[in-house]
């Protein structure tokens, strides 16, 4: 390269959106923004107690806007000219209701504070009953339509969740033209697209969550879903049947994107993917390398060269598919649904009182209430973690399992419900902590020992995101469990160090997303090695955790 040359990376998570600019000669980050959704924060069209969680395109919307404008602000005047390309990662599957113009029917009239008309989240768990049924259904098919995606199909994913939104919601149902990711919706608007027929779809979101195969030629034919339901009959021809790799362009800036953002019409936007995908490129992923993101749940990565495992087929994952990570590499997915919300959870069960109370409280006046509250909230992990850390390990110790958003892999079902048994009236709060680390670390074991057993080696572990960074309890014993070193990538952005990566490819600065990989990739800053002394305690603790949770699913 002889000149300076910059991309975009956005990274929609759970809870917010994140953009940086990339130098694309060494990955260095420039700039960065975030943007806290306002109304998910105000739980709007949101019901937890029914599994229920959806977000307005507005918070997208407005969230790409403002951060790709501060970023812009932050570089300064002289980074403008030489941005090149834009990508987009999200969550998923995360798919909304769209008119045949594509635009998300929550942006039309009628329908602005409508759920059902708006993204319904990843974690979203209303249509387990749909879930369930096409299951049940695809065991009537010669073909195996599930094949690729583990057998299972979940609650979590496409189908499902367009099934059950049909059948709620009727005006939804008569406006809805077609359905549409998160992650392939974004370039679309920034592309200026304005028909829904049009919009590229990416391989990994149409791969792993709406049955694609190229061996189906495209998606499952129209009867498997209209004798599913005759609410899906024709539903595929507005759907699509090619997919693109995330290393393809989408088009370029539109003029009123480019005159919102101060950039070029010549700025390249690439095809997107979901953020795990896009965070294991980012984590400079290697191949038979479990790549695990870690946030408020896990997603799981390995990639593999094609012709070592294509004649596999691993059961009970979140798919297997050719270029979702890395075009010309099988790709495959698993994860856990719970766990940073796994330690969320129980921080919120122990500061409700604290919460509650203080703002009641007659004894200190309310900023110091209020400034007390902030300093515990913010306090409470990194204390239980190193308390929990000092408790002696024991074989009858309080056992969790980890099941509090149901369990995504292996073998999804999102009705299973979480555990912590051996209770006693000496179990404190950092000994349920202790179990509760523990049992998402039994997960994340299970889901290696799934691809072994299928005859898929995992040779290592790779931690990305806030958790690996920001916790050397949980990591320590995630090597002590897994009983292998699990390397800790440098970046604190993976995922949006992923989608500048890509972003550089598709505006042809790399040939392909390997050498970005390598030139971009910021490297590791710390490695956990197991504790051989624990490593057997644990091994047995974990036959516990397997046998606790096979109860749970009996019972």
């Amino acid at each position: 390269m002889t000149a300076e040359t910059f991309v975009i990376g956005v990274d929609y998570g759970t809870d917010s959106v994140r953009s940086v600019i990339v130098d694309t000669s060494n990955g260095n980050e420039v700039a960065s923004s975030v943007f806290y959704y306002p109304r998910w924060r105000a739980g709007l069209y949101c019901n937890a107690a029914e599994n229920q969680f959806r977000q307005h395109p507005l918070d997208y919307i407005e969230g790409l806007e403002a951060t790709i404008n501060d970023c812009l602000y932050k570089a300064g005047p002289s980074i403008t000219d030489k941005v090149k390309a834009i990508s987009v990662d999200t969550t998923g599957s995360t798919p909304v209701a769209v008119d045949s113009t594509g635009t998300p029917l929550a942006l039309t009239p009628g329908f602005e504070e409508n759920p059902h008309a708006m993204f319904v989240l990843w974690k979203d768990h209303t249509s387990t009953k749909e879930a369930a049924e096409i299951n049940a259904h695809a065991e009537k098919f010669p073909v195996n339509y599930l094949q690729f995606v583990g057998g299972i199909y979940s609650s979590e994913w496409f189908w499902a969740k367009l099934l059950r939104t049909l059948r709620t919601d009727e005006p939804v149902r008569k406006a809805c033209y077609s359905w549409v990711e998160h992650c392939d919706w974004i370039p679309f608007l920034l592309t200026g697209g304005n028909d829904a027929q049009q919009m590229k779809r990416g391989v990994c979101s149409a791969g792993h969550k709406a049955l694609w195969a190229a061996e189906f030629g495209g998606l499952p034919p129209n009867d498997f879903f209209a004798s599913l339901d005759p609410l899906l009959d024709g539903f595929t021809s507005r759907l699509f049947t090619d997919t693109s790799t995330a290393d393809k362009a989408a088009g370029t800036l539109s003029s009123e994107w480019a005159e919102r953002l101060g950039l070029s019409t010549d700025v390249v936007i690439g095809v997107g993917a979901f953020d795990a995908h896009m965070g294991a490129v980012g984590g400079q992923i290697e191949p038979y390398h479990l790549s695990k993101v870690m946030g408020t749940s896990t997603c799981d990565m390995l990639v593999a060269p094609v012709e070592e495992v294509k004649d596999i087929l691993v059961k009970g994952i979140c798919g297997q598919v050719p270029g979702s990570v890395i075009p010309g590499m099988m790709g495959m997915e698993a994860g856990q649904s719970a766990f940073g919300d796994t330690y969320a959870w129980f921080k919120n069960v122990l500061y409700w009182p604290i919460n509650n109370m203080l703002k009641q409280s007659a004894a200190i006046d309310q900023m110091t209430a209020d400034a007390l509250r902030r300093e515990i909230s913010d306090n409470m992990i990194r204390e239980l973690s190193d308390a929990a850390a000092e408790l002696p390990l024991n074989d009858k110790d309080e056992l969790s399992v980890d099941w509090l958003n149901g369990r995504r892999t292996p073998d999804a079902n999102q009705e299973l419900k979480a555990a912590i048994t051996g209770l006693n009236l000496g179990t404190d709060a950092p000994r349920i902590f202790k179990a509760l680390v523990e049992s998402t670390c039994f997960g994340a074991k299970a889901i290696v020992e799934r691809f072994r057993s299928e005859g898929v080696p995992v040779k290592g572990l790779i931690g990305l995101g806030g958790v690996a960074r920001k916790s050397p309890y949980i990591m320590q014993m995630m090597a002590d469990v897994m009983n292998m070193p699990i390397r800790i990538h440098r970046s604190e952005q993976t995922c949006a160090a992923g989608a500048a990566m890509f972003a550089a490819t598709a505006a042809g600065i790399y040939s392909k997303v390997e050498d970005a990989m390598a030139a971009m990739g910021q490297g590791f800053d710390a490695e956990y090695h197991p504790d051989q002394s624990k490593v057997a305690l644990y091994a047995k603790r974990y036959e516990r955790y397997r046998k606790t949770g096979h109860f749970i699913e009996q019972y």
